[in-house]
């Protein structure tokens, strides 16, 4: 893995997001207080003149709070080897126990952030928080959004600065 210039990095979106999924992970991996779950909502951009990633946490899920206490995340993509893996870490909670233990996934210390990453990750993009916002329902302009808020747990939103990307070659135009 090498690192990726963000102006130089290509991912595959749609398929990244939808159908290979991320981890988002948030805390300190010095501390060892740390959390992660699986997203497939999200997206990368730019927003004030910076790389950024968005991903959005319902209020429900235990790494709400850390993306509440700490200002870093990392979002980490695996080859499809790690799928059960990752539909585990996006189905079981933290509260309950070290659902990490319960994966073939290491936890590493990330290269500029405090949140870690992990060693099997084919993609490490670190993001600094930038911005937070929450969802507000009177907000959607389309019926079909509603839908996906049985519980009326909104999402928050948060923009975080893309400041560092290792990834495998596939992800990086010469």
């Amino acid at each position: 893995m090498k690192q990726i210039s963000p102006d130089k990095f290509i991912p595959r979106i749609h398929h990244l997001w939808k159908d290979q999924w991320f981890l988002l992970t948030s805390g300190d991996f010095e501390k060892g207080d740390f959390n992660t779950m699986t997203v497939a909502w999200g997206f990368f951009g730019i927003m004030w003149s910076r790389p950024v990633a968005a991903v959005v946490v319902r209020p429900t899920r235990y790494t709400f709070g850390f993306m509440n206490r700490y200002d870093t995340f990392t979002l980490t993509a695996f080859n499809d080897k790690y799928k059960k893996d990752l539909n585990l870490l996006g189905t079981k909670s933290g509260r309950d126990g070290d659902k990490i233990a319960e994966t073939r996934l290491t936890p590493v210390r990330s290269t500029v952030v405090a949140a870690p990453a992990f060693k099997e990750a084919e993609l490490i993009v670190e993001c600094k928080k930038m911005y937070w916002d929450d969802f507000k329902p009177e907000h959607f302009l389309n019926p079909y959004i509603e839908t996906k808020y049985p519980k009326k747990d909104y999402h928050r939103m948060y923009f975080g600065e893309v400041v560092h990307i290792i990834g495998e070659k596939k992800y990086q135009t010469d």
